[in-house]
C-alpha cells in the first residue's frame, strides 16, 4: 500500500562565525576606461559569490556588470576574507565590496558636484553617468575619472567589515552571537509504499527569508541544491562504520540523490530587507539545507503515523519501524 503524506521543517539560522570576529576585507580600484578591478579574499566555491560581489561593486558604483573583474581568493596579493562558510560571504564579504566601492566613487562624486555646482549628497552614479536625483546628467563616470586622474587623484578604495556580535554570558548563555538570522519554512509531500519501505519525495515547497535576493537565479539555485541535499540527508547518505574503518567508502555504497531522486523543488523568494547587509542582504548557503530533512521525516509520520528518529531513513528502517508498531498494536 502506498500512503501520501505532507510535512514542514521551520528554521533560523545565525549567518558568519558565533560570537566571534569574523572581518573580510576588499580593494576597488575604478580605471581610466571605467572599468573596474575587485580584490577579495573570498572563495568561490560554486555558490557564486564572485558573481554576487562583482553585482554590488556595479551597483555602487554605476557601472555594467561586464566592467566589474574580480580576483578573489589570492592570498598573494587579495586581502583577507575569511573562510567560506556560516553562509557568511554575501553578508560580510558584500558589505567590504561594497564599502571599498563607495570610498572608490568618492572622488567621482566629488569632482561631480563641483562641476555641476550641486551638493553632493544628491547625486547618485548610475548607467555610466552622474545622476541629480531622478534626472541624469551630462557627466559620464569615464569623464569624471579622466579629471580625477588628470588631477592626480586616484579613484581607488579599500573597505571591511565585521560584523556586530556580543560574546555569550558562559553563566547564563545570553548574548548576541550573531549579526543577523537567516529564516526558511519548507513543506514535503511524500509518498511511503508500506510494503517496501520506499519513500519517494514527490515536492518541497521552500520559502527563504534571503534579505535580498542579489542574484535571484543564483538563491534558486542554492534553494533547489539544499534541498537535494537535505534529501540525501533524510532517505540515503549514511556512514557505515565499524572498527574505525568506514565500510561504504565508494558512491556505489554512499548513495548520493541522483537528478531521478529530487522532486520538484519550488524555491520561495521571501525579501525582508536586512539593514546591515550590502543592499539588504543575508546569506542562504546552508539555510536551503537545514529545514528539508525535517520537513521529510515530518511528512513520513504523517503518512505511517510512525515517528522514524533515526536518519536516513532507508527502506529496511522504514519497514522495521512499520512491523514494531504493528507488533506493538497487537500486544
Amino acid at each position: 500500500m502506498k500512503k501520501r503524506g505532507y510535512g514542514i521543517g521551520t528554521m533560523w539560522y545565525g549567518v558568519g562565525n558565533t560570537a566571534s570576529n569574523n572581518p573580510a576585507g576588499a580593494f576597488v580600484e575604478i580605471l581610466d576606461d571605467g572599468t573596474v578591478n575587485v580584490l577579495t579574499g573570498c572563495a568561490d566555491i560554486g555558490q557564486g559569490s564572485t558573481t554576487v560581489l562583482a553585482q554590488i561593486v556595479a551597483e555602487t558604483i554605476g557601472v555594467c556588470l561586464a566592467d566589474v573583474a574580480v580576483v578573489s581568493a589570492d592570498t598573494g596579493v587579495t586581502p583577507d576574507a575569511g573562510a567560506t562558510s556560516a553562509s557568511r560571504q554575501t553578508y560580510i564579504s558584500g558589505n567590504a565590496v561594497r564599502l571599498a566601492a563607495e570610498k572608490a566613487r568618492e572622488p567621482i562624486l566629488a569632482k561631480a558636484a563641483e562641476i555641476l555646482n550641486i551638493p553632493i549628497q544628491r547625486l547618485i552614479l548610475k548607467q555610466g553617468k552622474v545622476w541629480n536625483g531622478d534626472q541624469p546628467t551630462e557627466l559620464t563616470v569615464k569623464e569624471l575619472i579622466t579629471k580625477c586622474h588628470g588631477e592626480g587623484i586616484l579613484t581607488l578604495g579599500h573597505g571591511y567589515f565585521n560584523p556586530k556580535t556580543t560574546m555569550l554570558d558562559p553563566e547564563n548563555g545570553q548574548g548576541n552571537p550573531f549579526a543577523t538570522y537567516a529564516f526558511a519554512t519548507q513543506i514535503a509531500e511524500v509518498i511511503v509504499d508500506t510494503e517496501t519501505g520506499m519513500v519517494e519525495v514527490t515536492k518541497i515547497a521552500a520559502a527563504h527569508d534571503v534579505g535580498r535576493a542579489i542574484n535571484p537565479q543564483s538563491v534558486e539555485g542554492q534553494i533547489e541544491g539544499g534541498c537535494a541535499m537535505g534529501l540525501g540527508y533524510a532517505l540515503t547518505e549514511e556512514v557505515v562504520i565499524k572498527d574505525g574503518e568506514i565500510k561504504n567508502p565508494a558512491l556505489s555504497t554512499y548513495l548520493v540523490p541522483t537528478s531521478m531522486d529530487v522532486p520538484e523543488v519550488y524555491p520561495i523568494i521571501i525579501e525582508e530587507l536586512e539593514p546591515s547587509g550590502p543592499y539588504g542582504a543575508k546569506g542562504v548557503g546552508e539555510p536551503a539545507l537545514v529545514p528539508t530533512a525535517a520537513a521529510i521525516a515530518n511528512a513520513v509520520t504523517d503518512a505511517l503515523g510512525i515517528r522514524i528518529y533515526d536518519l536516513p531513513m532507508t527502506p529496511e528502517k522504514v519497514v522495521a519501524a512499520i512491523k514494531s508498531a504493528k507488533g506493538k498494536k497487537s500486544d
